[in-house]
C-alpha cells in the first residue's frame, strides 16, 4: 500500500499582501520544476498542516499550500476580536487564490482538499477553469444551506443529547431560530469570556459529531490551541451564517464548467457530518470526475482512504 512520503520543509515561503490589510501565508515544497499542485485547507478557518505536505511525491510534484484568511499563519487572525470579517468572505478567498498563482508564475495546477476545501476548490474551478489541470477531493462538500442545516441540525437525531448541549448553550430565544447565525452573533461579542465559550460550545459538536469514525479522537476540534480554536469557530460561523455567500446550488449547477479536468472524488460512506449523497450528486453532474466511496471511513478518513489519496496523486503526477 503507498505510505505518505517523508515529512519535508518548504523550499520557499513568503507573505502574499492581498489587500484589505491582510497578508496570505504561503509555502512551496518539493520540485520547483515539478507539477504544480495547490492545497486547499478545510474549515473555513483551519488551516494548513504540515503533514499535508507528505501527500506528494517530492520528486514530481511543486505543492504549494497557503492559509486562507483569518487562520493560521495569515494575518490579521481572526481570533483577534479587532479583525475586520467584511473582507473574509469565498469572494476574498477566491481573488486570494488566483492572486498567489499569479504571484508564484503558474499557469496551471491541482487542486486538492477536502471539507470546506472541495466548496472553495469547486468554486475557483467553475471560475478558473483553464487554470485547473485535475482536482482531487476528499470529503466531498458544496455548503450548501441544506448541508449547513444538517450539519448543525438535523444530523442532532444520531446524537441528541450533544445536539440538545449545542442548542441549549444558546439564550432561549434563540434556540428555535438559526442556531448558527446565533453563534456567529455571539462570536462578535464584547465580553472575551462569553467568546471563549461559545467556541467551546460549538467545538463540542463538532467533537461529537465525528466521535464515531474510525480517525474520529476525543476533543479533535476541543484540544486546538485556543487562538485557532476562536479562529475557527469566528471564520465557520461568519461563512455559514451567509451560506458562504453562493447561490443555493450553484456549484452543482455549473458542475458543466469542469468538462475537461479529471477529477477523482474520494468519499466516506459513514461520513455523517457530510452524507455520501452530494459527492454522489457532484460525480453525476461531473463526467470527468470518478467518485470512490470508502466503506471503512467519515469525514476524518480512515487508512483506506489515504491509500485512495495517494494512489490517486502519484496516478496524477504522470499526467
Amino acid at each position: 500500500m503507498p505510505q505518505p512520503y517523508p515529512p519535508i520543509e518548504p523550499y520557499q515561503h513568503g507573505m502574499l499582501d492581498v489587500g484589505d490589510g491582510n497578508h496570505v501565508y504561503w509555502e512551496q515544497c518539493g520540485n520547483p520544476g515539478g507539477k504544480p499542485a495547490l492545497v486547499v485547507h478545510g474549515g473555513p478557518g483551519s488551516g494548513c498542516s504540515d503533514g499535508m505536505r507528505r501527500a506528494f511525491d517530492p520528486r514530481r510534484y511543486r505543492a504549494v499550500l497557503f492559509d486562507q484568511r483569518g487562520c493560521g499563519r495569515s494575518v490579521p487572525h481572526a481570533g483577534d476580536p479587532a479583525t475586520d470579517m467584511s473582507v473574509n468572505t469565498t469572494e476574498h478567498l477566491l481573488r486570494d487564490m488566483e492572486r498567489l498563482r499569479e504571484h508564484l508564475g503558474i499557469e496551471r495546477w491541482l487542486l486538492f482538499g477536502g471539507s470546506w476545501g472541495s466548496t472553495l476548490i469547486l468554486a475557483y474551478a467553475e471560475r478558473y477553469p483553464h487554470r485547473v489541470s485535475e482536482i482531487v477531493i476528499t470529503g466531498v462538500t458544496t455548503t450548501r444551506r441544506s448541508e449547513i442545516d444538517w450539519l448543525y441540525r438535523g444530523v442532532g437525531r444520531f446524537f441528541p443529547a450533544e445536539w440538545e448541549r449545542f442548542r441549549a448553550y444558546l439564550p432561549s430565544s434563540e434556540r428555535d431560530g438559526d442556531l448558527v447565525a446565533a453563534y456567529a452573533r455571539l462570536m462578535e461579542h464584547p465580553d472575551p469570556s462569553v467568546r471563549v465559550a461559545t467556541a467551546n460550545a460549538w467545538c463540542a459538536w463538532e467533537d461529537a459529531v465525528i466521535s464515531l469514525e474510525t480517525n474520529g479522537r476525543p476533543n479533535a476540534y476541543s484540544s486546538r490551541p485556543p487562538d485557532a480554536v476562536l479562529a475557527l469557530v469566528r471564520i465557520c460561523t461568519h461563512y455559514f451564517s451567509h451560506g458562504v455567500w453562493l447561490e443555493e446550488g450553484v456549484l452543482l449547477r455549473e458542475a458543466g464548467r469542469l468538462a475537461g479536468i479529471p477529477g477523482v472524488l474520494i468519499h466516506g460512506r459513514l461520513d455523517l457530518g457530510g452524507p455520501l449523497h452530494t459527492a454522489w450528486e457532484l460525480a453525476r453532474a461531473w463526467p470527468d470526475a470518478q467518485l470512490i466511496t470508502v466503506s471503512d471511513s467519515g469525514h476524518t478518513g480512515s487508512d483506506t482512504m489515504r491509500d485512495h489519496l495517494l494512489t490517486a496523486l502519484d496516478t496524477l503526477a504522470r499526467r
